[in-house]
């Protein structure tokens, strides 16, 4: 990939993290700071990180969906989101 499209995906991954922990942090009442922390220890991180998942492409809802599922447990509707 060439440096301007590294550039758009990094920028897509931030808003999208951006986003979620944001939203997370407004359900949890916690501040955003903490929901950013918490957010970057999950499996759902991981694969937002990871270019070639292309999650990045996703809106952030579908993330934080992702997220809500593994936060339960929910190891199978994770997969399926």
């Amino acid at each position: 990939m060439s440096d301007v499209n590294n550039n758009v995906v990094e920028v897509c991954i931030e808003s999208i993290a951006a986003q979620v922990a944001d939203a997370y942090a407004e359900k949890q009442k916690i501040s955003v700071t903490d929901a950013m922390r918490m957010f970057m220890t999950t499996k759902t991180y991981e694969l937002l990180t990871n270019p070639k998942s292309y999650l990045y492409l996703e809106a952030a809802p579908y993330v934080e969906d992702m997220l809500n599922a593994e936060l339960s447990g929910d190891w199978e509707s994770w997969m399926e989101v």
